[in-house]
């Protein structure tokens, strides 16, 4: 009995250590440096003189060799070197021969973009005909706003050109990379299908084709492009050669899916080939800001995510893979392990030929792959080591990854996943937070605390949700994943399946769209930060002083509760706390100009939690941002007072998640693409439109306003959209606004000549037509007399407004002028009494 009692605690001693992970050592950083210093002569080498790459080649080979030479003397005159020596001139010798490869790759990339006959035509502006290889999938431009118009969608694809003939000149080989910029002539940016018909977006990878294009020289000191092609794609391409098999495969896989996910909601229908394969071709702006605002964009994206959920499915759970060698599919189908690692590579090769065997795709498998090495051998001490061999193979691959901020992100979130993860997850569970709540915890906010500083670079903003969103999207991202990748292989088999199995990913895909959407639209889901590289070291810095402090916080659970409550209440923002501390906006205030950049938005109030919208801006999200801080969710009317793209194109703003009661348009439908398209959002969300006209009169609570300008059946002054803008009268609190639009001179004189002009005498507050232009009529600054002259426009904006003559007249008048570009948005409230009749509060 004694001896049964003796073994039986040995033998639970030994299940206990079976079931934990293996105890290792410090981590391995030898491979570190080599990677890093490779890292760091690719990103020199690709623009530094080509010779430079010769003589670092050469000089980095002879200094190992030397090194290695000088151990070697010292071996045969001492007989014993010290093993620490022998190590360091290892390493040494390792990292000057890597900075040599790298120094190689780079210096021939970098000849390629500067060298051969397409960057020397590209100066001279030259027109050629030429024959190009399709290397990566198309993609269209995000609309954006250009003057008053919309610029046209355009459809870009990277390429890479064999022949180039010169009119008159004979035909060159070469093979030099640029981007070609098809014009596809779109100018629709309500529509969202806008381009997307284009036959440019359908070809594959590796299709060959044949092109007349005008060169320019690509942007200097970063792109990876020899020259622009600029391609007038409304006659369609022209193919000299189809796809290769493996992306015709892919192809097809690619169009199943999208025709398995093409019943879904439109959130899940956008996401889902997004989630699986990076096919991003549906993801709308509004969308994609969504994702950007709560940093969930990697997403939207192939990366080591994807690969790490479907290398897990075969291999394990990663939560189990410490504790047991093996849990996955593979071994309850009785697979032995050398096929199951032959399984496992065919799934690599899958994964990349399906997803496009591009730079990112191989930097996601490559880190996904390493990512998911040590969780499923227990050994987190051959993570680095596996992490710093894949940089230095993908750099030397692709020394352009060496500039790529998508690599820079990959790597300092995978760094960050072996390293910080675990020290940090560790502490939580000291602390008492549950396992797995604490290595989720962990897990996030270290990938956070070290991407954050590079995003701050790319958009000058940080995210406040980005760590609560990316921990609610990520219980959701497995199985949208693994079913989407089983939609995937069953649509070109058996569609109806695969709708099926769509249809079910499609309710995780949602989760994660709704997670982006409910994030991005909180008040303060994210702050204004400087951009660039100092705001990064700044940000750095903000980051490792508020770990300190966290650190000591963890000690006092009361207080950690306090700094909870202050971030929760920092991102919702009740507007009653808002109100108090910011003063934004008055309690009484009438109307706003909202600052919307270079264009116009006008917010009249109309009752509690109502507001009459006069323009709606070039952009959706200043428009959308400014009447959430009002609190405006119902909008009886929306006014355009023309189709300008600065007045019109944030419309979308305006009907997000708002009871919008009609939009009252002027009768000149010009530009033709942005009056369809503004038809075409307010169809999309159920909204009347009509047109309004000089004598119109409407009610709203205590607001009632009268349309002046233009008259209903036409003026002879009208000859442009500007003229046709429509003017109004407004009365609000004792207050009279005089709402010009963008009249031009001789539309305002025949304003000021009309029938209303006896009411437009001595208002109180003018908003001074377009944007405070030089055109202005005199005569009728005379005879509106304002008190307050308030200017809409944009910061720097090229246009030069507001002009100085116009701001000079109107304070000659007697009216004090203020302008969104340096008084933000600006709130006109009832003055006290006596002379102050009209206030205006600032934001």
């Amino acid at each position: 009995m004694s001896a049964r009692t003796r073994a039986d605690p040995e033998a639970s001693a030994e299940r206990a250590d079976a079931s934990r992970p293996r105890q290792e050592g410090p981590a391995d950083l030898r491979l570190v440096p080599p990677a890093l210093a490779a890292w760091a002569t690719a990103a020199v080498m690709l623009h530094a003189p080509p010779g430079w790459a010769v003589t670092t080649v050469v000089a980095s080979v002879l200094a190992a060799a030397v090194l290695l030479s000088t151990r070697g003397r010292l071996l045969l005159a001492r007989r014993r070197v010290t093993r620490r020596a022998r190590v360091t001139a290892h390493a040494v010798a390792a990292t000057l021969l890597c900075v040599a490869a790298a120094a190689g790759s780079a210096g021939l990339h970098g000849a390629d973009v500067r060298s051969g006959p397409v960057p020397e035509l590209a100066r001279e502006y030259a027109r050629v005909l030429a024959e190009v290889e399709v290397t990566a999938d198309p993609r269209l431009t995000r609309p954006r706003v250009s003057g008053n118009r919309m610029a046209p969608v355009s459809v870009l694809i990277e390429a890479e050109v064999r022949r180039v003939e010169r009119t008159g000149a004979a035909a060159r080989k070469t093979r030099a990379p640029v981007l070609l910029i098809v014009d596809t002539g779109d100018r629709q940016p309500a529509a969202p299908a806008a381009g997307r018909g284009s036959p440019w977006l359908s070809l594959l990878p590796s299709t060959r084709l044949r092109v007349e294009a005008g060169l320019a020289p690509a942007r200097e000191g970063g792109d990876r492009f020899a020259a622009v092609l600029r391609v007038d794609g409304r006659e369609g391409p022209r193919a000299v050669g189809g796809p290769s098999a493996p992306q015709r495969l892919a192809g097809r896989l690619r169009a199943g899916l999208r025709e398995a996910t093409e019943d879904l909601p439109e959130d899940a229908r956008a996401l889902l080939p997004g989630l699986v394969v990076g096919d991003t071709s549906r993801v709308t702006p509004e969308l994609d800001r969504a994702f950007r605002e709560t940093d969930l964009t990697h997403t939207l994206a192939v990366s080591g995510a994807n690969f790490t959920i479907l290398l897990a499915l075969l291999l394990g759970p990663p939560g189990l893979a410490q504790r047991a060698e093996r849990r996955g599919l593979a071994p309850r189908l009785g697979i032995s392990l050398r096929s199951t690692a032959v399984l496992g590579a065919v799934l690599s090769l899958a994964f990349v030929v399906v997803c496009r065997p591009d730079p990112s795709v191989l930097r996601a498998a490559a880190c996904g792959s390493v990512a998911l090495l040590a969780l499923a051998t227990g050994r987190r001490r051959s993570l680095l080591p596996a992490l710093a061999t894949a940089v230095l193979l993908l750099v030397l691959y692709d020394p352009w990854l060496a500039r790529s901020y998508g690599f820079l992100l990959s790597v300092l979130a995978t760094g960050a996943l072996l390293t910080l993860a675990p020290r940090w997850s560790g502490t939580l569970r000291r602390h008492g937070v549950p396992p797995r709540v604490a290595e989720a915890l962990a897990a996030a906010g270290a990938a956070q605390a070290l991407c954050a500083p590079v995003v701050a670079v790319l958009s000058a903003r940080v995210s406040l949700v980005a760590i609560p969103c990316n921990l609610l999207a990520e219980a959701a991202l497995a199985p949208a994943t693994v079913l989407g990748f089983l939609a995937l292989a069953a649509a070109p088999v058996a569609m109806p399946s695969a709708e099926a199995v769509a249809w079910c990913a499609g309710w995780p895909a949602g989760w994660i769209a709704r997670v982006a959407r409910t994030g991005a639209a909180m008040p303060g889901a994210g702050v204004d930060w400087p951009g660039g590289w100092t705001g990064a070291a700044a940000l750095g810095a903000v980051t490792v002083a508020a770990l300190l402090v966290g650190r000591r916080l963890l000690r006092h659970p009361w207080w950690c509760a306090a700094c909870a409550l202050l971030l929760a209440l920092l991102v919702v923002q009740p507007r009653p706390l808002v109100r108090t501390i910011t003063g934004w906006p008055p309690p009484d205030w009438r109307m706003v100009m909202c600052d919307v950049g270079q264009g116009d938005a006008l917010v009249l109030a109309a009752g509690d939690g109502a507001g009459v919208v006069v323009d709606a801006g070039p952009d959706p999200e200043p428009v959308d941002r400014c009447l959430s801080s009002l609190g405006v969710t119902r909008v009886p009317l929306v006014v355009l007072t023309h189709f300008h793209a600065d007045h019109v194109a944030g419309l979308s703003g305006v009907l997000r998640g708002r009871e919008v009661g009609g939009i009252g348009t002027t009768g000149l439908e010009e530009p033709a693409d942005q009056a369809a398209a503004v038809r075409r959002a307010a169809a999309a969300a159920g909204v009347p439109v009509t047109r309004v006209g000089a004598g119109e009169r409407r009610r709203a609570g205590d607001l009632s306003w009268e349309v002046v300008w233009p008259p209903p059946g036409g003026h002879p002054t009208v000859e442009g959209p500007n003229d046709a803008s429509v003017a109004m009268l407004v009365r609000t609190g004792g207050l009279r606004l005089l709402l010009l639009g963008d009249l031009e001179p001789p539309a305002q004189r025949a304003l000021a000549r009309s029938p209303a002009a006896r009411d437009l005498a001595g208002v109180d507050v003018l908003k001074v037509a377009h944007h405070g232009s030089a055109y202005q009529d005199p005569g009728l600054l005379d005879l509106a007399a304002p008190r307050l002259a308030l200017i809409s426009t944009g910061e720097d904006n090229s246009y030069g407004h507001p002009a100085p003559g116009t701001v000079e007249v109107l304070r000659a008048r007697g009216a004090a002028v203020l302008r969104t570009d340096r008084d933000g948005a600006l709130a006109v409230v009832p003055g006290t009494g006596g002379d102050e009749e009209v206030a205006v509060a600032r934001h």
